[in-house]
């Protein structure tokens, strides 16, 4: 019989220095190899020896590509196990709690009872939001959805007005100023002495005849 293998296999690739370090790289990174170093760590010995890495290996892998097509069925029944061993981790200490003759350790118990059994009604609650998903998500994203429209439809009837209206986002010249400018420039016509004497203080310009 074949013993298991133990060994995880690599692809070199074209066996330079390069590829080897990136097959490494990515050996070390990757979450199946995680995920069984935990596996492989947390199995007695008898089991540990019977683990083929390589098949365990693509085992994960085979797993992570269901999740990703949709397909939660494993990881619910993940879920439905946990919440089982939980349930049983509840039991039991309250079992031990109620047997103890000391109010103190009756209650470190129960405190520890408890909160198996909290953490059973959170994977349960977290099973029943993959098998319905909340309706509050749905709303959201349409509310979103929502805005982007309405922001585009404002944008369209703002590039309506600026066309309609020839606006530009160019800096239109100051033609206050230039007309000042030009009000400025001109010659001013020589102001007339007023005789104060004659003609009842008509004004009288230079050189005019006098009457």
């Amino acid at each position: 019989m074949n013993k298991p293998r133990k060994a995880i296999t690599l692809d070199p690739g074209d066996g330079s220095v390069e590829a080897r370090g990136a097959a490494v790289a990515g050996m070390v990174t990757s979450p199946e190899v995680a995920a069984q170093r935990i596996i492989q760590m947390m199995n007695p010995a008898e089991i540990r020896n019977m683990v083929d890495v390589p098949a365990l290996l693509t085992e994960l892998a085979a797993q992570i590509k269901a999740v990703n097509r949709g397909d939660m069925s494993r990881s619910e029944a993940m879920l439905v196990s946990q919440a089982t061993a939980l349930q049983s981790v509840f039991v039991r200490l309250s079992e031990l709690s109620l047997k103890q003759d000391h109010i103190q350790s009756l209650e470190a118990f129960m405190r520890l009872a408890l909160r198996a059994q909290s953490q059973c009604r959170s994977t349960l609650e977290a099973l029943s939001d993959i098998k319905n998903p909340p309706v509050v998500y749905a709303r959201q994203a349409n509310i979103a959805h929502g805005h982007q429209q309405v922001n585009n439809v404002v944008r369209e009837i703002e590039t309506q007005q600026n066309q309609l209206s020839g606006a530009t986002y160019e800096l239109h010249q100051n033609t206050r100023a230039s007309s000042y400018a030009i009000r400025d420039d001109q010659t001013l016509e020589t102001m007339g002495k007023i005789d104060r004497t004659t003609n009842g203080g008509r004004k009288k310009k230079v050189g005019e005849a006098g009457v």
